[in-house]
């Protein structure tokens, strides 16, 4: 093997470089290989003498015309860089190939030598260097695409951003914060932060760097700050610190955001918040103007509130001014007034208790005469009041003042008083006016409970002995008054009923009702009389009656007040007695028919009716009398009264009437007292059903039962005769008939004369029966009914 042939590619001696080698003839088979080559194939195993070097070598397909033109000696070399080996290896190999033309020196046989180096090492170096280029590259690209990110944000931040260094000189000022104090950025680089700052420098001091801990910052830190047009507003920051480019030294930035409007609204809800508070838990409109006055004072952050109410006078002064009224012509007098600080603005105060204020005088009075708030937005200017300037001379500034109204009369004035000058705020004036509706109404009602309070002390006295029950109870269901009657009836004393409502002593069963009927009486409404069911404490019912009204203040309801009678006795007498009326007249149903019984309610005379046309049944139990002797006389009633109670169910289901039963007999008529065409049909359905009834009693009790009946039509006279143990009674021969014709049947046979059987042959299966003799009647054509005919088809 020529060995210069490899410093003559590699340019550098063998033993330097990690090499290996193999030869192959012009067929591409392997004639000799190194020792380490295998390590360089794709397929080691496929690398040995005589076997094809593409199988090994991969990368050689393609590129034979090539390799063999180096053979030829056509072409001095072929060169192919960078083949990379993957494998298993933990990381890759990268090999360079180089092919150059030999000839065998024994057998003079052209071939090509083709030689590996790994150049693992060189291609890592390189591609570490060319990633470490395109990493600075895009650092590079990046840190100037966020400068750009960075300062469009700042631009289009809108809250204010300012960088100052540790004394706090402005470096850095966004738009927002240009905007928002009211200088142009060259008027805010260099200067001092505190420029823009009303607080203390206590507060900033807070936020230095030195006592900022690493990499941490203080967040919404309320200061109160002024603009380059002096105006106030507050202002929420947030500060941190950044390192700077000089190693330990620090710049601060400060975020902050305008609250102004935000506290304004949160203060005009505490302030609502404040005085419904007050007045709910205000008993008086004593108790209730202070707190109040205190409670908007400290929501709103002002100093000094006033309440002015009118009053009747000739002249006052105030100081060396004189204000003078007309007899009868009211004025504004300060009767309550709450300072934060009362010490040093004592002789306004002293002089405000003594000042009254005609009608548009003085801002209270320009408020009482406008009905409308006012606002000054610095007392200096208001010099038609002297009151005004003295209250600018102790330091008190802004004022604003709103009526006191309930409908469209005015109850009173409320001023206030602050240490700053303030710009008028149309939205806390609103909201004031609102306000002072709502403590309008409160006063309004709170003098209407007094004024009625006051008339009810004096009816106390005539209602306490009285022997009704009398209530008055407030609109809101609290009692405010009841007399001895109403306690002694209902068991409660004094000190249990101040804290019970209304609602608590109405039944239960009657709580729905009341409470609707209350509803009424407060909506206007005028209810003649009432009745209720009030529980006593002992929890027993008590029925009363009465009446209730409602008072009424200036259209509103204040309070109910009724008086009641207990009825509870009476009632249950009503009861008792309606019991006994419903007694009475169950048993003379029981005795005659209902329209008999209504006529002889109202007639005492005799009651007796023709009908012309009727249907007369009489039923006997046939061996009744044998039967008494071989039982007990309580079983035999008991046997009779099942037989005819079924008797009368059918009665009532057919609408006959029973007339009466004498022994073991029981009659029955259809078509009185209230006549009807299908009379003889119903007696004939009601026999047939007793003749069904009495053998099904006989299968119960294992005694044979059997009876004859017997049933004619015609006229009859009913009526009622007597006055004392009266029945409802039928007399005539059309009754005497049917009576025989029962007395002449066979057991177990309805008997029927032939009139009745003009009425029943088209329905009804007839036997006639050989003439019998009848007394009083001589002989006569009579029918047995069998049973109904089948006249469905």
């Amino acid at each position: 093997m020529k060995y210069w042939v490899i410093d003559k590619i590699f340019n550098k001696p063998s033993e330097n470089r990690h090499v290996e080698y193999l030869a192959m003839d012009r067929e591409f088979k392997i004639l000799d290989i190194s020792e380490g080559v295998q390590r360089f194939a794709d397929s080691p195993q496929e690398v040995a003498i005589a076997k094809d070097v593409r199988e090994g070598f991969p990368e050689l397909i393609g590129v034979e015309d090539i390799l063999i033109a180096v053979i030829e000696g056509q072409q001095d070399s072929f060169e192919y860089k960078g083949i990379a080996r993957f494998s298993n290896r933990t990381s890759p190999l990268y090999i360079d190939l180089y092919a150059i033309g030999d000839e065998d020196e024994k057998s003079l046989q052209k071939r090509l030598l083709i030689f590996f180096e790994d150049v693992t090492q060189k291609m890592v170096l390189e591609q570490n260097l060319v990633q470490t280029v395109n990493e600075l590259h895009l650092l590079s690209s990046a840190l100037t695409a966020s400068k750009n990110y960075i300062d469009k944000i700042l631009k289009g931040m809108a809250d204010a951003l300012f960088v100052t260094n540790s004394s706090g000189i402005i470096k850095t000022a966004n738009k927002a914060a240009q905007d928002l104090f009211e200088y142009s950025e060259s008027e805010l680089i260099n200067q001092k932060i505190s420029k823009f700052i009303i607080e203390d420098n206590i507060i900033w001091e807070t936020i230095q760097p030195y006592s900022l801990p690493p990499g941490e910052f203080l967040q919404d830190l309320k200061i109160l700050c002024q603009t380059k047009t002096e105006k106030k507003i507050v202002v929420s920051f947030s500060c941190s610190t950044v390192e700077t480019e000089i190693e330990g030294v620090k710049d601060l930035i400060y975020i902050g955001r305008d609250i102004t409007e935000r506290q304004r609204i949160e203060k005009r809800q505490l302030t609502q918040y404040a005085t419904t508070r007050v007045l709910s838990d205000s008993g008086t409109v004593e108790q209730a103007l202070p707190k109040f006055l205190q409670a908007v004072c400290e929501s709103l952050g002002w100093t000094v509130g006033e309440f002015w109410m009118p009053e009747e006078d000739k002249k006052r002064r105030v100081g060396e001014a004189e204000f003078s009224h007309q007899s009868g012509v009211p004025y504004l007098r300060c009767t309550e007034i709450w300072s934060g600080s009362s010490s040093d603005i004592s002789k306004l105060i002293n002089i405000t208790k003594q000042t009254t204020f005609a009608p548009g005088v003085g801002l209270p009075g320009r408020i009482w005469a406008t009905l409308s708030p006012q606002w000054i937005a610095d007392t200096v200017d208001d010099a038609d009041c002297p009151l005004n300037q003295l209250a600018s001379q102790t330091g008190l500034h802004a004022a604003f003042g709103f009526p006191i109204k309930s409908d469209w009369e005015v109850l009173g004035v409320m001023v206030f008083f602050n240490r700053e000058k303030e710009e008028v705020d149309e939205d806390l004036l609103q909201t004031m006016v609102a306000i002072g509706s709502q403590l309008g109404q409160f006063i309004k009602r709170k003098r209407a409970e007094t004024a009625l309070a006051e008339s009810e002390e004096r009816y106390r006295d005539l209602f306490e002995n009285a022997s009704d029950l009398i209530q008055s109870v407030a609109a809101d269901g609290n009692f405010i008054y009841v007399n001895r009657a109403w306690r002694e009836t209902l068991g409660y004393t004094a000190a249990e009923i101040a804290n019970l409502m209304i609602f608590d002593v109405i039944h239960p069963d009657a709580l729905t009702h009341f409470q609707a009927l209350l509803q009424r009486v407060m909506s206007g409404e005028k209810v003649e009389q009432v009745k209720a069911e009030f529980l006593t404490k002992a929890g027993r019912k008590i029925s009363v009656e009465g009446s209730i009204n409602c008072k009424f203040v200036d259209g509103i309801p204040v309070a109910t007040r009724a008086i009641f009678r207990d009825i509870t006795e009476r009632l249950q007498a009503e009861a008792e007695l309606r019991y006994q009326q419903e007694q009475t007249e169950r048993l003379l149903l029981n005795i005659l028919p209902q329209p008999i019984a209504e006529r002889l309610k109202q007639e005492q005379s005799t009651i007796a009716e023709n009908f012309g046309d009727v249907t007369v049944m009489f039923a006997d139990i046939v061996g009744f009398t044998e039967l008494s002797s071989l039982i007990s006389p309580t079983e035999l009633v008991e046997m009779l009264n099942i037989i005819f109670s079924k008797f009368d169910q059918l009665a009532e289901k057919h609408n006959l009437e029973k007339i009466k039963t004498i022994g073991d007999a029981y009659m029955v008529v259809g078509g009185l007292p209230v006549p009807r065409s299908d009379h003889a049909i119903a007696i004939a359905e009601m026999a047939l059903d007793m003749q069904a009834a009495l053998i099904q009693f006989s299968a119960s009790t294992g005694k044979l039962f059997q009876m004859r009946i017997g049933i004619n039509t015609g006229s009859v006279v009913a009526g009622v005769i007597g006055t004392k143990k009266f029945i409802y009674d039928l007399w005539g021969d059309t009754v005497n008939i049917a009576s025989r014709m029962e007395s002449h049947s066979l057991p177990g046979q309805i008997q029927v004369t032939e009139a009745t059987y003009e009425y029943l042959c088209d329905r009804y299966l007839l036997e006639k029966r050989s003439e019998i003799l009848v007394k009083g009647k001589g002989k006569m054509t009579t029918y047995f009914l069998v049973g109904r005919k089948d006249i469905s088809h």
